[in-house]
C-alpha cells in the first residue's frame, strides 16, 4: 500500500533582480540538482511611499510588476526551460520578513549579498544579516562576484 507522496525538500531563494540574487539563484539550482530539492524563488514587493505619487498608486499594479520582474529574472538567469522548474512566490511585504516566513520548514534559505568593496564589502546587507539571525533553517549567503576585471572574489557563507 502506498501513502501520499513525500513532499520534496525545499530551497528558498530571495530574488530582487540584482546580480547577487542571480548568483544566489544559480547556486540554489545547483544545490537542488544535487539534493533533488525544489527551488522556491521569492520576490517581495511593497508600494513606494506616496510622496506626490498618489495618482500612480491606483494606476500601477505593483504585484503584477513584481511578478513580471521575477519571471524575467528567472528566464534571464536560468533560461526558459530551467525557469519553468522554479516555484514562484510574489509577496507584498518586507524582504527579510517574507523570506523568513516562506523559509519556515525549508531545508535551506539562499540569499545574495551585494559586494561593496573595501571595509564595507566585508559587511553583510540588512536582509542577509536579518535572515541569518532569525531563520529556522540553514542560510547560505552568496557573495556577488566582482565585475569582470575588478579585484575581489566570490564566496558563500553558511550560517
Amino acid at each position: 500500500m502506498t501513502g501520499p507522496p513525500t513532499p520534496r525538500a525545499r530551497i528558498v531563494v530571495g530574488i530582487d533582480g540584482s546580480r547577487a540574487s542571480q548568483q544566489a539563484l544559480r547556486w540554489a539550482m545547483r544545490q537542488a540538482e544535487l539534493t533533488q530539492a525544489e527551488v522556491h524563488a521569492v520576490m517581495a514587493w511593497y508600494p513606494p511611499a506616496a510622496s506626490g505619487l498618489e495618482f500612480a498608486m491606483d494606476v500601477i499594479d505593483w504585484e503584477a510588476e513584481a511578478r513580471d520582474r521575477l519571471a524575467a529574472a528567472l528566464v534571464d538567469c536560468l533560461g526558459p526551460s530551467a525557469a519553468e522548474r522554479v516555484q514562484r512566490h510574489v509577496v507584498e511585504g518586507h524582504p527579510a520578513k517574507t523570506l523568513l516566513q516562506l523559509a519556515a520548514g525549508a531545508e535551506l534559505l539562499v540569499v545574495g549579498r551585494r559586494g561593496r568593496g573595501g571595509f564595507v564589502g566585508m559587511l553583510l546587507g540588512s536582509v542577509s544579516t536579518h535572515v541569518m539571525a532569525h531563520a529556522t533553517c540553514p542560510v547560505v549567503v552568496v557573495h556577488e562576484d566582482p565585475a569582470p576585471g575588478s579585484p575581489g572574489r566570490a564566496a558563500a557563507d553558511a550560517g
